[in-house]
């Protein structure tokens, strides 16, 4: 039986942290945080780490505790009405070596209470980034179809993200992908329940979905010029 990363008092502490968002109750709670939450994340990097290697040499596990691949819990608030301190949820992005932030290709679990899933691709690309990937599906529409449509991926990813109202300067409204090409994220979304999230063994099938949205990823790291 595999190794279980996660449990459910990793979900108890979110939902508790989202009832009392402030800064003394956060203070009050760290060690529980450090106990429930951030160690068995930086655990589960650290055992993805070993794995990443058979996907693609070009991704990165970092186990540090800031910089790394987990996200931060605190929320960035100086340009945000909302002034809540913490993020309720806890985020982990396999991002590619070439990238220096989260804006870069890459694999991503989110755990929040009701809302886990995870997620590979690109989020929120620069517009000459975006125009560089869709000018790649443009360039190479069955390739494209084939790392979407294929039924394993399919079945298991939906496409998410925002999209452009109208179609992108430069490519004809009738094309019959207009709607890919209309994306401004290009991420593939697969959703997960807190029960397979604390299943011995969620790391297997984590790493069972990264190699199913590998030919997908592999396409946007195309498009971007980065080697997968």
């Amino acid at each position: 039986m595999g190794t279980r990363h996660f449990t459910p008092d990793l979900f108890a502490f979110l939902r508790d942290l989202a009832a009392h968002n402030d800064r003394d109750w956060f203070k009050a709670n760290q060690e529980r945080y450090e106990a429930s939450v951030r160690q068995p994340a930086l655990d589960f990097i650290t055992e993805f780490g070993t794995r990443l290697g058979g996907l693609s040499p070009h991704f990165v596990a970092d186990a540090r505790t800031v910089g790394g691949s987990l996200f931060r819990i605190q929320r960035d608030t100086r340009f945000s009405k909302d002034k809540t301190p913490y993020k309720i949820n806890t985020g982990v992005h396999f991002r590619h070596e070439a990238a220096s932030d989260a804006y870069a290709p890459g694999f991503y679990l989110h755990l929040e209470p009701r809302t886990c899933f995870m997620g590979a691709g690109l989020w929120h690309p620069e517009t000459r980034v975006a125009y560089d990937i869709r000018n790649h599906i443009f360039a190479h529409p069955d390739r494209w179809k084939a790392a979407t449509a294929d039924s394993g991926f399919s079945q298991v990813f939906a496409l998410t993200g925002d999209s452009l109202a109208r179609p992108p300067r430069g490519f004809d409204p009738e094309h019959p992908l207009i709607e890919d090409l209309k994306r401004k994220d290009f991420i593939a979304s697969a959703p997960l329940t807190q029960s397979q999230i604390t299943s011995a063994g969620f790391i297997d099938a984590f790493e069972q979905r990264c190699r199913l949205a590998l030919p997908f990823v592999r396409f946007i790291c195309d498009g971007v010029g980065l080697p997968c």
